[in-house]
Order: structure tokens, then C-alpha cells, then sequence
């Protein structure tokens, strides 16, 4: 009977973990919904007749709350707990999904955006940590990827579901390309649902300081760094996510349901290289393969300006996603080890880095108005040179 209690203990134990970790994921999938904001701002744009700036103010003003709520989030998960603190998050995402199922007058869709930059603000602040509890600290790296993979999935269906909803024959109760918020919105009560009835033994919470401590390290050369090459990979990223059908309908004519594909295409090469950065990174270097993602940005970004037909901007666009998939994490995980021993602190401001998804779609609204396409082109172009010039100060390690 001895012989046995091992291997009952062995698959009990992956049951249970395997009981957590899936409401988990079904987490990170929600995470991924406020990249519905790019292709959303394109329909808005069509049905509100809005100008470049006021289109561009939409996925700004997502991106805004994570200046404001990041380490607010730390501190209200020392008192609450982390996964209360997720479910506040998901909660505030399903409000955010229904408002656009019942109106869609400019301020309501700022409401109902701001909702969903919120909730993801708290949800990436938190959900991470949360996930530290559950697993190993050797496997921890490969399971946070693992869910950045599925945050993925999440932003590659978004365009597809507004563009089947635009198209769509069959009736659609009025919502057309909305339709993407009711299946979305069913999901994130899945997942509340999922994670509201998981049992986890959460970990004694961690030290968290306030505004003051975390913007003072912002006086460390390399952490400064950091901090602005989180804004620059956010930045081209909504702004690739909002744009990039801009580009299409601007110089071949595409509808706005058909110009979707472009940004269908950069979640693609996102997706995948999201899936492959784990294993490109165990046989290269963080300098090498940071320096070999910047240079797919960089090629991309010249494509868009010089390019002549639509299968070369699809082309340009995908390198740019491939490009872009990596950034994020490596320089988090350089910015945590230049401190290991303020880890909190830096990990609040980097995710206040963020804001950055607000800082470049409202800039390359105005360069949009002033001068076309190519002006929020050549905004996206200055993100890459400012990270073509990171990559000098990254270690091999």
C-alpha cells in the first residue's frame, strides 16, 4: 500500500494543479481584451465620423489608467488579497463589455473604454503575483509566457469577431461589429465564475510602497531606461493594433471591414512570437535576440513608409508584430535584475510604463491630421529608434 501513496500524491497534486491554473488562464485570455481597442476605434472612427485626433483619443485614454492604478492595485491587494483583487479586475472588464452592447455615442464609449483600461490595469498588476503563488519558482517564467501566449489568442480573435459581425447576413440583434462584446463579456463571466470557485492558498502579501518610493527609482540611470522602453514597445504596439487598417484604407482603398486584416496580421506574428521567444531566448542571448527583434521593427516601420502594394505592408506589418511580441518581457526582466532588491517598487513602475499606449496613439492622431499615415508612421519609427538605442545598455546574461 506504501508503494502506492506516491503516485496518488503525484496525480492528486496535478489534478489540484491543474484545477487552478486553467480558471488562471481563462484569466489571461480576459486579460487580452482590451486589445479589442484598436480595431474597435476604427469602427467608431467610421460610424461617429470622428477625426484622427479624436479616434486616436480612444485607445489613449484606455491606456491612461495604468499611470494611475498600478500601485494603488499593490496596495489594494495587501488588504484584500490577490484573487479578489482579480475579480474586481474582471469585474470592472465585464461592465466595460456590456455599456457598447446598449449605446455608442462618443462619451459612452470613452466610459466604457476607460472601464476596460482600468479593469486591465488591476488585472495585470495583479494576476501575475497571483500566478507566483501557484507555481515553482523554476517554472514560473514558462508558465507567465505560457499566459502571455493566451493573452494572445484573445487579441488575435478580437478583429476577426468585428469583422465576421460587420459582414455578417444573418441578424446580429443590431450589434454588427459590437457583436465581439457579448462573446467577449461571456467569457470574463466565465472567468469569474471559474476563478470565484477555485480554492487558493495565497501567499503572506508583499511590501508595497507608495507613488513617491517607486518614481524616485526613476533617478537610476538604467531604471529610467526601462521605464521608457516599456512606453515605446506599448506605444508601437496600439499604435501598430490602430493604424494599421488606417494604412490600408488610406492607400488601397480597403473598407474598414476588409482593412481589419492588417491588424489580424500583426496578432498573428505577435501570437507567434510570443509562443517562440521561450525557446528562441533558451539557445540566444537577451542582447542578441532584443537586438534581432529591433531590427524586425525597424525593417517593418521603413516597409510602411516605402511600400507599394498591400502584400509588402502585410509584410511590414508582420515583422513589426514578430518584432515587437519579446520587448516587453526582456526588458522587465533587465529592469529586475539591474534591482533585485526593490522588486516591487520596480515591477509597479514599470507596469506605470504602460501609459505609454496613451502617450503615442494620441501623438500619432495629430501627426495623422497634419500629415497622413506616414506622420503616425514616422511616430511608431521614433519608439524603434529609442529602443535600437536600449539595446547598447542591455546585459547578455
Amino acid at each position: 500500500m506504501a508503494q502506492n501513496t506516491a503516485p496518488q500524491s503525484v496525480a492528486t497534486d496535478r489534478k489540484s494543479f491543474m484545477m487552478q491554473i486553467i480558471p488562471v488562464m481563462l484569466c489571461f485570455f480576459s486579460m487580452g481584451f482590451v486589445d479589442l481597442v484598436g480595431s474597435a476605434t476604427n469602427f467608431v472612427k467610421v460610424d461617429l465620423n470622428l477625426s484622427g485626433a479624436q479616434a486616436g483619443f480612444i485607445p489613449s485614454l484606455v491606456f491612461f489608467w495604468f499611470l494611475i492604478f498600478s500601485v494603488p492595485t499593490g496596495i489594494l491587494m495587501n488588504k484584500i488579497g490577490r484573487k479578489k483583487t482579480v475579480l474586481l479586475s474582471l469585474l470592472l472588464t465585464l461592465v466595460s463589455l456590456v455599456i457598447p452592447m446598449f449605446h455608442t455615442g462618443y462619451y459612452t464609449m470613452l466610459i466604457a473604454f476607460s472601464l476596460l483600461g482600468i479593469g486591465n490595469a488591476v488585472m495585470q498588476t495583479s494576476l501575475n503575483p497571483l500566478v507566483s503563488g501557484l507555481i515553482n519558482p523554476d517554472r514560473l517564467a514558462s508558465t507567465l509566457t505560457f499566459g502571455q501566449f493566451v493573452k494572445a489568442l484573445a487579441s488575435l480573435l478580437a478583429p476577426y469577431l468585428m469583422a465576421w459581425g460587420a459582414a455578417m447576413v444573418m441578424p446580429t440583434f443590431g450589434l454588427e461589429w459590437r457583436v465581439v462584446f457579448p462573446i467577449f463579456a461571456a467569457v470574463c463571466l466565465l472567468s469569474i465564475a471559474a476563478l470565484g470557485a477555485t480554492p487558493i492558498a495565497e501567499e503572506q502579501p508583499d511590501k508595497v510602497t507608495g507613488f513617491k518610493e517607486c518614481v524616485v527609482l526613476l533617478r537610476i540611470p538604467f531604471v529610467l531606461l526601462c521605464f521608457l522602453g516599456i512606453m515605446c514597445h506599448v506605444g508601437i504596439d496600439v499604435g501598430t493594433n490602430t493604424f494599421a487598417p488606417q494604412i490600408l484604407t488610406e492607400r488601397f482603398g480597403l473598407s474598414v471591414e476588409d482593412a481589419v486584416i492588417g491588424t489580424q496580421i500583426y496578432f498573428y506574428f505577435r501570437t507567434g512570437g510570443c509562443l517562440l521567444g521561450s525557446f528562441i531566448l533558451a539557445k540566444m542571448s537577451a542582447k542578441s535576440f532584443f537586438a534581432f527583434s529591433v531590427f524586425c521593427m525597424m525593417l517593418g516601420m521603413i516597409g510602411l513608409f516605402i511600400a507599394s502594394s498591400q502584400f509588402l505592408v502585410l509584410a511590414a506589418i508582420a515583422c513589426i508584430g514578430f518584432g515587437n511580441s519579446n520587448i516587453f518581457s526582456v526588458v522587465f526582466a533587465q529592469a529586475l535584475n539591474r534591482q533585485p532588491k526593490e522588486k516591487n517598487e520596480v515591477s509597479g513602475l514599470m507596469i506605470m510604463g504602460l501609459f505609454g499606449g496613451t502617450v503615442f496613439p494620441l501623438c500619432m492622431g495629430f501627426a495623422q491630421d497634419a500629415v497622413g499615415v506616414a506622420g503616425a508612421v514616422a511616430v511608431m519609427t521614433l519608439g524603434v529608434i529609442y529602443l535600437a538605442f536600449y539595446t547598447l545598455k542591455i546585459k547578455n546574461a
